[in-house]
């Protein structure tokens, strides 16, 4: 028999059986919250800080009070990963209003990366009749997920890996659980924050790193019709790193080889795994 996967439950570490299922129920986290999801590789968090700074952001926009400090919160994280006896995991922290004020749980579980294979082949995107709310929505990581499922169950239904929506406007702001770059004559362009994208914390690595190796990098308001353009194309979020984009739709993005996505992923991968 398995044993018992262990969480953190408003105060303290529980066993996750029938009485505390609803810490797994998709409608428990789809009310008023935020959330952080997180990699730890080999047992350390991959850009821990950035994720808590960014969960206090999104709470306070929120309205959240998020009475706990840096230090408590990756103490908790840590023996949430530590209990399950996991090193490689998902981790993902929720923050919710209730009843008696402010909710929280911590819950880590294995993470199964993609292939080295599916790496080299890339993901597959579909542009979304889902369309992007307010851009001001996504300076939040909400709970609420509801137009990204729907937009990645018919990217799903249409073969593709990944769903990209587009903002009132018809331009490109982000994937249903990424952010979109692409890269044309050795630059690389990724949507503006005001074209509706989060802020992620791995968008923000990989532009620092891109800086870093002296590319020219453009935030700027983008067409599907760029991507179709572009000579590479690639996603990022926490838990993946960069995954390459090859395919919008049936429709093959660039030409043979990826030189600046190579580069990206192989400093981003020494640095997430120092």
């Amino acid at each position: 028999m398995p044993a018992k996967r262990i969480v953190y439950l408003n105060g303290k570490f529980i066993a996750a059986d029938n009485k505390t299922a609803l810490v797994r129920d998709p409608a428990f986290l789809a009310g008023p919250g935020v959330f952080e999801t997180m990699r730890s590789y080999r047992g350390r968090i991959v850009y821990l800080d950035e994720h808590l700074r960014r969960l206090k952001r999104s709470s306070a926009l929120a309205g959240l009070k998020l009475n706990y400090t840096a230090a408590k919160l990756k103490a908790v994280i840590g023996k949430a990963v530590s209990l399950n006896k996991l090193r490689d995991a998902c981790v993902r922290v929720t923050v919710w209003r209730s009843a008696h004020g402010m909710g929280i749980l911590a819950a880590a579980e294995k993470y199964e990366p993609h292939t080295d294979q599916k790496y080299k082949a890339g993901f597959s995107a579909y542009i979304s009749s889902v369309r992007q709310n307010d851009p001001s929505s996504a300076l939040i990581k909400s709970v609420n997920r509801i137009l990204y499922d729907m937009a990645l169950k018919e990217a799903r239904i249409k073969g593709c890996d990944e769903a990209v929506l587009v903002n009132s406007k018809g331009e490109l702001a982000e994937g249903s659980r990424s952010n979109i770059f692409l890269v044309k004559d050795g630059q690389v362009f990724t949507p503006l924050l005001e074209c509706g994208c989060l802020d992620g914390i791995t968008r923000r690595a990989v532009l620092a790193l891109a800086k870093k190796k002296k590319i020219k990098v453009h935030e700027a308001r983008l067409l599907p019709r760029d991507l179709l353009s572009a000579d590479e194309a690639f996603l990022t979020n926490s838990l993946m790193g960069i995954m390459p984009l090859t395919f919008l739709e049936r429709t093959a993005i660039g030409k043979r080889g990826s030189p600046v996505t190579a580069l990206l992923v192989k400093e981003y991968n020494i640095l997430s795994r120092k």
